[in-house]
């Protein structure tokens, strides 16, 4: 008999850091790992950031209100007004990354059994904060071919059951790097409201969006505040992932008390973290702008050599900075575990992210993986150029099946 818990053994390895014992012992052999997949942006966090959190010596490094510091709030407040999100300080609260945010949320709107719909392939961690809190994840499933758009508001209402507490939407997607257009998320708001669910809306990645669509927050549509919560983050928007911020921003008052009531459990977000943060969104200057414009690049640069790769196909990313893409593989579990185990050229081989791990249906991704843009130009060209070397020596490459785009 076990000795763990149902929903211990319900956890779900993360793909994207599973393979990191095979990682470690390619290092150890000395090759040289072209790390593609993790969302480590590579690029310096900026210098006000890092001036403010920090302490003079002979001070105390002191727990902040479980809320979060009333500064650091206030700073979030006037950055989501500027975006058009009728925000202010008391309906923030402060978090340990935008994971404990989602994994508060949850816990909050859903009991044991109730239900949270998302479109897939989705953030591996979902499914394993929907079991933290005790529901099930239900999948919608979205298609490679067609950029992986969000379903259409039919799908997502033929999902509803009298169980369903949310829909969940990541807004750039990670993974896929879609973007959900104003349009579509009218569409599953007005979906929330008629059933009287809410929408989690993750933006973590609001400002990374590429075409001609301006970044935007899903609690500035009209009537979003009754049915909408938002999870954000500075991780990503100041290449900060250390320093763990994330928030919860909800008008809904009762949301807020609850959340913060598991906040007061856990004591306090990180005080230094929220420092550095105040530095930041009070001078921003141009660091956001000249890293998006920096990720557009490199998103350029990544479909470019992707698709002199025969066999690859990858709808262009419109957002964040990742890419599901589809290979000419029999597993891409197998693939990536190969690619550490047993592969290289001139000592050098990258990783990346199988695609199962970012579905809950059965059977998906098998010939997927997850590609995170987070190096610079040459070292990306150069994992690409890996990459395809690596699929014409791959023992399991199959020929490409011809499908109708």
């Amino acid at each position: 008999m076990s000795i763990l818990s149902q929903r211990a053994l319900r956890a779900p390895a993360s793909p994207i850091r599973k393979l990191e014992p095979l990682a470690r012992q390619a290092a150890e052999r000395g090759l040289t790992i072209f790390h593609l997949n993790i969302g480590q942006p590579d690029i310096p966090t900026p210098p006000a950031f890092l001036q403010q959190a920090r302490l003079e010596p002979g001070a105390v490094l002191a727990y902040s209100p479980s809320v979060g510091l009333y500064p650091y709030r206030k700073a979030l407040a006037k950055y989501y007004a500027s975006l058009g999100m009728p925000v202010e300080e008391k309906d923030i609260l402060v978090t340990t990354g935008g994971s404990e945010a989602l994994l508060f949320c949850l816990m909050a709107l859903c009991d044991a059994g109730d239900e949270v719909i998302t479109p897939e392939p989705y953030y591996p961690n979902y499914g394993a904060f929907a079991n933290m809190a005790g529901a099930t994840l239900v999948p919608l499933p979205t298609r490679i071919e067609d950029g992986f758009r969000l379903p259409p508001s039919e799908a997502f209402a033929a999902a509803i059951t009298p169980r369903t507490r949310a829909v969940l939407l990541c807004n750039p997607s990670n993974p896929t790097g879609a973007l959900y257009s104003r349009e579509a998320l009218e569409g599953v708001l007005k979906l929330c409201r008629e059933h009287g669910i809410m929408l989690i809306c993750d933006e973590v990645y609001r400002d990374f969006v590429y075409g001609e669509q301006r970044p935007m927050s899903a609690l500035s549509l009209p009537g979003a505040g009754e049915h909408c919560v938002i999870i954000d983050s500075l991780s990503k928007r100041f290449s900060a992932c250390g320093a763990r911020l994330g928030c919860i921003i909800s008008l809904r008052s009762e949301l807020i008390d609850a959340t913060t009531r598991f906040a007061m459990s856990r004591l306090s977000p990180p005080t230094l973290g929220q420092l550095g943060g105040i530095g930041v969104l009070e001078d921003p200057g141009p660091f956001v702008s000249s890293m998006i414009s920096e990720f557009r690049s490199r998103r350029d640069v990544l479909m470019e050599e992707l698709r002199r790769l025969p066999g690859v196909f990858a709808p262009e990313a419109q957002g964040a900075f990742y890419l599901m893409t589809r290979l000419p593989v029999d597993s891409s579990e197998r693939f990536c575990s190969w690619l550490l185990s047993d592969f290289s050229h001139e000592g050098q081989t990258v990783m990346l992210a199988p695609g199962p791990g970012f579905y809950r249906t059965p059977g998906s991704g098998q010939d997927e993986v997850r590609i995170a843009y987070v190096l610079a130009e040459k070292p990306l060209r150069r994992a690409v150029e890996l990459l395809g070397i690596a699929l014409k020596a791959y023992p399991g490459r199959v020929e490409p099946v011809s499908r109708s785009f």
